[in-house]
């Protein structure tokens, strides 16, 4: 009973993650539009950061191109500079939409991100994934894995070791795997308490903004004798280059082009899991 009480818990969280990753995307919609600088699809392993090691990032595109020729699954590690003030969790997503991980049938693709200046990191996976390498597993990569080896300034171990577990889940019974590590975590901590409220919150926020801009542009109303003239007030409108969403600077920013090495169409909802060090 217990274990099935944690299991709940854990969903609701990541339903509730899942909102939020929505509710972000919304806000970007929003906010005033500027450029997110995302890296280019230059290989299975894209080290922006330049954390890894070369001897550790030969042996990880090796592994990782095993992978796809075995399994079809497009697993692509990637480091980057900094996250430029937004969330890991729509920045992955943005990146892995961009760069289309995995087959465009199948929507098999996995991306493990680092952030080190933030110390953030996550594991976006793809549509046709989640099944296996489910929201739940893949903490429990971050937790048990990755994280411990980050906090030790071991990234290019952290890195492999999180690599090698979510090959193994992807490759073998996850179910027995799930069985051998454990997530432990009986009490909520305040974020995760003040969720539903944070939820709320945007909502609220996006439906305000979305019934101001609905009711057209703002100004005054200045009369001059018999005749009553309305003035615009000074600043961007919806779609102008200074602000609002445009089509000359948006949330996608740069696009991506590997060269030699490309994703193969596919394309992921935002599961998989967040973590920190």
């Amino acid at each position: 009973m217990r274990a099935m009480t944690g299991q709940m818990i854990f969903n609701a969280r990541a339903f509730l993650a899942r909102v939020l990753l929505v509710i972000a995307l919304g806000l970007a919609m929003f906010a005033p539009a500027h450029a997110v600088d995302y890296p280019a699809l230059t290989g299975r392993v894209v080290d922006q950061a330049s954390i890894i090691p070369a001897d550790k990032k030969q042996s990880l595109e090796t592994k990782l191109k095993e992978l796809e020729d075995k399994s079809g699954i497009q697993f692509v590690v990637a480091t980057i500079k900094t996250l430029d003030g937004n969330a890991i969790e729509p920045y992955a997503n943005t990146l892995f939409r961009q760069w289309k991980l995995g087959e465009e049938k199948n929507n098999n693709g996995v991306l493990l991100i680092i952030a080190p200046v933030e110390r953030k990191v996550r594991i976006e996976v793809g549509y046709g994934l989640e099944g296996t390498l489910t929201d739940a597993l893949s903490k429990i990569v971050i937790v048990n894995a990755i994280a411990p080896r980050f906090k030790a300034g071991d990234f290019g171990g952290g890195i492999e070791r999180g690599v090698d577990d979510v090959i193994t889940i992807l490759t073998t019974d996850a179910s027995e795997w799930e069985k051998r590590q454990k997530v432990r975590k009986d009490q909520p901590d305040l974020f995760e308490q003040l969720i539903p409220f944070i939820v709320i919150g945007l909502f609220l926020f996006i439906f305000i903004t979305m019934v101001r801009n609905a009711r057209g542009p703002a100004g005054r109303i200045v009369r001059r004798g018999n005749q009553t003239i309305f003035i615009p007030t000074s600043g961007g409108t919806w779609g102008s280059g200074s602000s609002g969403w445009s089509s000359g600077s948006s949330w996608g920013g740069s696009s991506s082009d590997g060269g030699g090495f490309s994703g193969g169409g596919g394309s992921s909802g935002g599961g998989g899991a967040s973590g920190d060090w």
